[in-house]
């Protein structure tokens, strides 16, 4: 009798998957040796040699003519915002189905999120939805690269154009992916990317603004070192910054780290496309997402599926995941839209900088934020599988697809 015919694991039944995925983060003897030459080097911190190092080849390989190495994602989102001239009195548009980080760094630089819904296909962010939302307040758009699969650019930049607008990539979970043959990071007026633990490129935490602009370039450089300015002096401070200088251990790791991404891209590109081919073949209701028009190169932080739970016998998307991380699948339903999240819904007081911002003629409550397509996905349909299960043999596919199969033959077993 095949694994597929017997019981759920839920309910007692042989697992699909027993042995573990690859783990992450991968690393080797290179990134050891690279932490101890810092150690050895006494430069272990203030934009040392590794730093500006993986600067240069970071920019360079996502075709960018500038970068600036931080402490994080979201502190890169940040200084991304501010070097743009985001500020008090700002409205940005950005989707609600991304990391609250897209956000709260917009509401850090004291700017308003205003939330526009997504396109069912791609989970990112609607140009039409996004084109709504425009105010008089509306100061840049935030397109986020979800999962790692480009947004819309080319819709997004008309628009940016059209209405005067700052258009900012969130890239953190989409390093090397490419848009209409040019990697993404600086298509718009500046990027940030994201090295935390899960991440493509990973040293634990980290961040990276990329521009092709030199002014926002300066003013992001200058930001996070402190408010001094290239060139100058050491106690020359010429606008209030902060400290958020990425350390010479974590680059000198992600300077290892970036000679893997092209190998470990294609692996994930190829079992991508495996999976979905297999699914869309033999299991009904449960496909890929599409890709936004103009996509190169997908770098499937996540690989995002599409759940019917009709197909399923009317089992719940919920029930349906529970089945199938029993059956050992590393699978799960993403995130919430973020106007849902308590320190929207709840926390954000309107009496407060930046909603009663003297310069913000706008009102928000986010109680009454509805986004249907992002809602959908959140609530019933979407599923993931993180990046790190798409790195091993094309096997690990099969038991994906292994582990649906059987969950659908054995629906009946999940009903209420």
């Amino acid at each position: 009798m095949s694994l597929i015919d017997q019981d759920l694991a839920l309910n007692g039944g042989p697992k699909v998957r027993e042995k573990p995925w690859p783990g992450w983060p991968m690393h080797d003897e290179r990134e050891a040796k690279a932490v101890q030459a810092v150690l050895e080097s006494h430069t272990w911190g203030t934009r040392g040699p590794k730093v500006q190092e993986l600067e240069a080849k970071f920019s360079a390989f996502h075709d960018a003519e500038f970068g600036v190495a931080v402490t994080s994602g979201t502190t890169a989102l940040e200084v991304t915002f501010r070097a743009c001239g985001i500020g008090a009195g700002d409205e940005v548009i950005l989707p609600p189905y991304t990391f609250i980080a897209t956000a709260s760094s917009i509401v850090a630089v004291n700017a308003i999120p205003v939330f526009a819904d997504i396109d069912p296909d791609t989970y990112c962010l609607d140009p039409a939805a996004a084109e709504a939302a425009i105010t008089p307040q509306t100061k840049a758009i935030a397109a986020v690269h979800m999962g790692g699969c480009p947004a819309e650019m080319g819709r997004l930049r008309d628009l940016a154009r059209k209405h005067g607008l700052r258009l900012i990539e969130d890239a953190a979970q989409a390093h090397g992916a490419a848009w209409d043959g040019t990697r993404i990071g600086a298509l718009g007026d500046a990027g940030a990317f994201s090295f935390q633990n899960s991440k493509n490129m990973s040293a634990g935490e980290g961040g990276m603004v990329l521009t092709n602009d030199r002014e926002v370039y300066e003013r992001a450089w200058s930001y996070h070192h402190c408010g001094r300015v290239p060139d100058g002096a050491w106690y020359d401070h010429r606008i209030l910054g902060s400290n958020l200088r990425m350390t010479e251990w974590q680059a000198a790791i992600l300077l290892v780290q970036l000679e893997r991404v092209e190998e470990h891209m294609a692996i994930r590109e190829e079992n991508a496309a495996h999976l979905n081919e297999r699914l869309a073949r033999e299991v009904d209701g449960l496909v890929g997402t599409a890709e936004s028009p103009g996509t190169t190169r997908n770098a499937y932080h996540l690989w995002m599926g599409k759940y019917d739970a009709g197909a399923f016998g009317g089992v719940s998307r919920d029930k349906f995941l529970s089945a199938m991380a029993a059956e050992g699948i590393p699978i799960g339903r993403g995130y919430n839209p973020l106007y849902r999240e308590g320190a929207f819904r709840d926390a954000w007081d309107a009496s407060h900088c930046p909603w009663a911002c003297r310069l913000y003629q706008g009102s928000v409550d986010y109680a009454r934020v509805s986004c249907p397509a992002c809602e959908h996905v959140c609530d019933v349909g979407g599923v993931w599988i993180y990046q790190s299960a798409l790195l091993g043999p094309r096997e690990d596919m099969d038991d994906i697809v292994a582990a649906a199969l059987k969950v659908r033959e054995h629906a009946e077993q999940l009903r209420d």
